[in-house]
C-alpha cells in the first residue's frame, strides 16, 4: 500500500493532540450517523468547523492539513485491520474515511478561490472511489464464506491503494495551488501589509515539512523572496523574508534556486550593509548557516560562495562581536561553524580576523553563550581551527584550555534529547580540540596543569559521564593518548596499561564493556 507523504506534526502532549482532533472526529461521527447527509448551518453560525471570514488562510490550511493527517492515519489503520481480516472494523473505518474526505473537500472549497479543473476532477475521483470502497466493504462484512472473502481482499487492497494515490495527488495539487496563490500575492503587491500577510502564510507552509518546501521552491518561491530583499520599500520585511528563505533552503531545490538568482551575493550585500537592523543581519546569517550545513549533501555546487566568503566571514565575526542577545550570537556562530567545514580557507580568515579572541570572550558572557547549542558552535569552530599551527598560541592567550576543560563537564540541565545530544557534541569536540592542540608542548603542559587527564580518564571509564556516547569515548581516548605522550608521568600504571598502551580499538572495547559500580 502506497500512502502519501506523512504530514509534519507540531510536537505536543498526546492529550492536547486528542483534544485538537476531537472536533474533527466528532463531526465525522455525526456525519456517519446521518449517512453523509449535509448538516445545515443556518442556525449554527458559531460552529467551530464552519470556516467564516474571520479565519485566515493560515488557519484554513492548518485545518486542511489536520484533516489530511487524520485521513492519512486512517488509511494506514485500515490496511492494518485488513491484514487481520477484521472486516467489521474495516467497514466502519471506511465509512469514517468517506466522511472525512467529503468534509475536507467541502471545507477547502469554502475558502479557496480559482481552484483548477484538474483539482475538481481529483475531488470527484476520490469521492467516487471512497463511496465505492464503502459499498464494497459492506458487502465483505455481510459475507461469511472464507474463500470469497479471500478473493475479495485483493480487490479491497487495490481500491485502498487507489484511494491513497488519489488522496496524495489531490493534497499535492491543493498545496501547490496555495503556494502559487501566496507567491502571486507577493509578486503583485506593492503594499507592505498585503506582502507581510502573504509572507506569514508562506512561512507557515514551510513549517509543514520538506515536501512543502520543495513545492514552494519549484513554484519559484526563492526567486520571489529575493526580489523582496532587493527592494528598499520592503526593508521592514527583510527578517521575515530571510527566515522563510532559510526554511525553503533545507531542500536541494531551494539551494539550486538560490544560486540561480545570485542569492549568495545578495546575502553578502545584506550582511555587509551596516544600515540594516541586527534582526536582518541575524536572519541572513541563518540562511548562510542553512545553505552551508555539513549535514546537506548538495552544497558542493555553491561556487559563488567562495568568491564572497571573506566578506561574509568578516561580517559574521562582527555580528558575533556586536550581538545583543544569545539568539543572534547563536545564528552568527552557527554560520561560521558551518563555513569552517565548507572550506579550510575560512579557518585562516578567522585567524587573521582574531576571531578566536571574540569567541573565547563570548563564552564567558552568559548573556551570549548560555546554552549547550551555542557552546557547540564555538567548540566546532575551535576544533576546525585547531588544525592550524598558529592556533595554539591564540588559544593559550585567550584562556581557551580552561574553556575546553569546562566543556568536558558539559551536562544537560533539562534532560531534553536535543540538549543531551548537544552536550555530547560539546564533550566530543572539546576532546578532539585538546587532542589536536596538544601536539604543541605548551598546550599539553597547560592541559595537564588544569587536570585534564583525570577528567578524560573519568569520561572513558564512566559511561554515565559521557551519556554512553561512543563518539565522546573515542575522542577522549585520542586526547588522553596525545597527552600521555607529552606527559607520561601524569597517568597511573593501570590507566596507562588499559587506556593508552593497547590499540585504540582494544581500549574502546574495554571501556564500552565496563560495568559501573553503584555501591
Amino acid at each position: 500500500l502506497s500512502l502519501p507523504s506523512s504530514m509534519h506534526l507540531i510536537q505536543m502532549d498526546s492529550v492536547q493532540r486528542w483534544m485538537e482532533d476531537l472536533k474533527l472526529m466528532t463531526d465525522c461521527e455525526c456525519m456517519c450517523i446521518l449517512q453523509s447527509k449535509p448538516i445545515s448551518i443556518e442556525k449554527d453560525e458559531q460552529n467551530e468547523l464552519m470556516l467564516s471570514s474571520q479565519y485566515s488562510t493560515c488557519d484554513n490550511l492548518q485545518l486542511l492539513l489536520k484533516r489530511a493527517w487524520i485521513i492519512s492515519t486512517e488509511l494506514t489503520r485500515i490496511a492494518q485491520k485488513l491484514e487481520k481480516n477484521r472486516w467489521q472494523r474495516v467497514h466502519s473505518m471506511t465509512v469514517r474515511i468517506n466522511c472525512h474526505v467529503r468534509s475536507m473537500i467541502n471545507e477547502y472549497n469554502m475558502f479557496t478561490r480559482n481552484s483548477s479543473e484538474e483539482m475538481h476532477q481529483f475531488e470527484k475521483l476520490l469521492m467516487d472511489k471512497c463511496s465505492e470502497f464503502t459499498a464494497f466493504t459492506e458487502r465483505c462484512m455481510q459475507t461469511e464464506d472464507e474463500q470469497i472473502l479471500k478473493s475479495m481482499k485483493s480487490c479491497v487492497n487495490e481500491t485502498l491503494t487507489t484511494i491513497a494515490q488519489y488522496f496524495g495527488q489531490l493534497i499535492e495539487l491543493v498545496l501547490t495551488h496555495e503556494a502559487q496563490n501566496l507567491l502571486r500575492q507577493i509578486e503583485l503587491s506593492d503594499s507592505v501589509y498585503v506582502t507581510e500577510s502573504a509572507l506569514s502564510g508562506l512561512f507557515s507552509l514551510t513549517q509543514e515539512g520538506a515536501h512543502l518546501c520543495r513545492i514552494i521552491a519549484k513554484e519559484g518561491g526563492v526567486v520571489t523572496l529575493f526580489k523582496i530583499c532587493r527592494q528598499d520599500c520592503f526593508r521592514g520585511l527583510y527578517p521575515q523574508t530571510l527566515r522563510t528563505l532559510a526554511s525553503i533552503c533545507c531542500v536541494e531545490e531551494g539551494i539550486h534556486q538560490l544560486e540561480k538568482v545570485d542569492g549568495i551575493l545578495c546575502l553578502a550585500d545584506i550582511l555587509t550593509d551596516n544600515s540594516h537592523s541586527e534582526a536582518t543581519h541575524a536572519e541572513a546569517a541563518a540562511v548562510i548557516a542553512q545553505i552551508t550545513s555539513p549535514h546537506l549533501t548538495f552544497t558542493q555546487h555553491l561556487s559563488n560562495f567562495l568568491e564572497n566568503m571573506e566578506e561574509i566571514v568578516t561580517a559574521l565575526v562582527k555580528l558575533c562581536q556586536e550581538a545583543s542577545s544569545g539568539e543572534v550570537f547563536l545564528l552568527a556562530s552557527a554560520a561560521l561553524a558551518n563555513i569552517t567545514f565548507f572550506d579550510t580557507m575560512a579557518c585562516e580568515i578567522l585567524l587573521q580576523l582574531n576571531a578566536m579572541k571574540t569567541l573565547l570572550a563570548a563564552c564567558s558572557d552568559k548573556r551570549l553563550v548560555d546554552t549547550p547549542y551555542s557552546r557547540d558552535q564555538v567548540v566546532t569552530i575551535l576544533a576546525n581551527m585547531s588544525v592550524l599551527d598558529q592556533c595554539a598560541s591564540e588559544i593559550i592567550q585567550g584562556n581557551g584550555i580552561q574553556l575546553l576543560m569546562e566543556m568536558l563537564f558539559e551536562k544537560s540541565s533539562s534532560g531534553n534529547s536535543a540538549e543531551v545530544a548537544a552536550c555530547e557534541r560539546v564533550q566530543q569536540k572539546s576532546a578532539v580540540t585538546l587532542a589536536r592542540l596538544s601536539r604543541d608542548p605548551e598546550v599539553a603542559e597547560a592541559a595537564v596543569k588544569l587536570s585534564c587527564i583525570p577528567r578524560l580518564i573519568k569520561l572513558c571509564r564512566s559511561p554515565t559521564e559521557r551519556n554512553n556516547s561512543d563518539s565522546v569515548l573515542v575522542a577522549c581516548l585520542a586526547a588522553l593518548r596525545r597527552l600521555a605522550v607529552m606527559n607520561p608521568e601524569g597517568l597511573e600504571d593501570l590507566d596507562f596499561q588499559q587506556l593508552v598502551k593497547p590499540r585504540l580499538v582494544d581500549s574502546f572495547l574495554l571501556c564500552t564493556n565496563m560495568e559501573e559500580s553503584f555501591v
